[in-house]
């Protein structure tokens, strides 16, 4: 029987909302005296929401599970469905408002770009730091540098301070010093999406061969499919800080496509939809409407986007990404050249859906200026919309596996007999 490496027996993790602290003793007590009397925060500032009554947040709501040693466990659900708190929970960086987390080993975590580094110090001092805290003695440090220099392809830059580092360096000494150095338990939260592709493959290859050599514990935390897939042997879904599912990857990959499945209704505000990118703020997104979500496989999906200018733009494309239920990329595709006017711009689109397998889908946007064979991003939404494809087509009477035939319907094969 396998050796049980962590339990996390009905975890809830609660947050007061609202600004708590940081201001002076008077503040605090005119505060109090409110509080005391029913009324309304008199230091909050205009037109915020007034957390101080006792409003919570409860982040992760009686979670319970248990991993064994060399299981390689994938974590998935919508944004704050409760997954980096609760790494954080395992992590000892917080502590759970209930419930219990035990431990038997130690943990190395990557919760986001730069955790446990230094940027003061070289990447080769925090090689060092990093390994005096998993509680290695320096001659074991030196016996694995060489390696995790090697794997992490920042030979170049390794005794320069970290914080002249980019993103992808970052994760990539990071990554390397986590699958190195000597730990039970390895925390990976969404940062090689960081990286590029090939090293994000190498990083999965990395993992598999140490959980099933060493026998090491992978916790997986991703919004991609794939890798979890190719990864995980086991996964978790949870919603809303609850626990839905534990079990085989694919049926949790199934029961998370259906939770994550966005919102449909006929406008959007995109002005005030949150951005995840940098961009130029020359031209935005401003509206878009859509009448049907549901199309079949031999029409168009038919919709129309308001553009908000402050300058004219001559040559202007609009790049559609196009994402399957399971937030995997399916294709993207172009629109045709247009123009921008100085102020509001509304233009239809038309995307055929002839090629498309049964099932849901959703778009990002991204809208691109082309001058002087130079491209020029100025906006960026994830998520936009969503849309479903019918099954209008049925192929020699058998129904489309989307799991296991993909999600695009290629071109009639030609035929062409050579003999009799």
């Amino acid at each position: 029987m396998q050796e049980i490496i962590l339990k996390v027996e009905n975890v809830k993790k609660e947050y007061k909302l609202g600004q708590i602290g940081g201001t002076t003793l008077r503040d605090e007590l005119q505060r109090l005296w409110a509080k005391l009397r029913k009324k309304e925060d008199p230091t909050r500032k205009i037109g915020t929401k007034n957390y101080n009554q006792g409003e919570r947040f409860l982040a992760l709501d009686g979670v319970s599970f248990e991993v064994k040693k060399g299981e390689r466990v994938g974590i998935i659900g919508h944004n704050g469905a409760g997954k980096s708190t609760l790494l954080k929970l395992i992590s000892r960086i917080t502590a759970p408002t209930e419930g219990s987390i035990s431990l038997n080993g130690r943990v190395a975590s990557m919760l986001e770009v730069g955790t446990g580094f230094h940027p003061e110090l070289t990447g080769r001092e925090n090689i060092y730091m990093n390994g005096a805290i998993l509680g290695m003695t320096k001659k074991e440090i030196d016996s694995k540098i060489e390696d995790i220099i090697e794997f992490s392809e920042v030979r170049q830059f390794i005794d320069t301070p970290v914080k002249r580092y980019s993103s992808g360096m970052y994760v990539k000494l990071a990554f390397s010093v986590a699958a190195h150095l000597d730990s039970e338990i390895m925390i990976m939260d969404e940062v090689l999406a960081v990286g590029d592709i090939n090293f994000q493959q190498k990083c999965l290859n990395k993992m598999k061969e140490v959980s099933q050599k060493e026998d090491r514990t992978i916790l997986y935390v991703s919004h991609n499919m794939n890798t979890i897939q190719q990864l995980c042997n086991r996964c978790i879904v949870l919603d809303k800080g609850k626990l839905v599912f534990d079990g085989d990857v694919d049926s949790a990959i199934a029961i998370y496509s259906k939770i994550f499945e966005v919102e449909r209704k006929s406008v959007y505000d995109l002005k005030n939809r949150e951005r995840k990118f940098i961009t130029s703020g020359l031209c935005a997104f401003d509206n878009l409407q859509i009448n049907n979500h549901i199309v079949s496989q031999n029409s168009k999906l038919e919709f129309r986007l308001r553009i908000d200018s402050k300058q004219s733009i001559e040559t202007a494309v609009l790049r559609c990404v196009l994402f399957n239920a399971i937030n995997n990329a399916v294709g993207t595709c172009y629109s045709q050249e247009f123009k921008l006017n100085s102020g509001l711009n509304v233009f239809d689109f038309s995307f055929p859906t002839n090629y498309l397998a049964p099932g849901n889908y959703h778009f990002d946007f991204i809208l691109l200026e082309y001058k002087n064979n130079t491209q020029f991003r100025h906006d960026i939404i994830n998520n936009v919309f969503s849309f479903k494809v019918n099954e209008d087509i049925v192929l020699y009477n058998m129904k489309w596996l989307g799991n296991n035939w993909g999600s695009c319907v290629l071109p009639t094969i030609e035929v062409k007999k050579i003999n009799d």
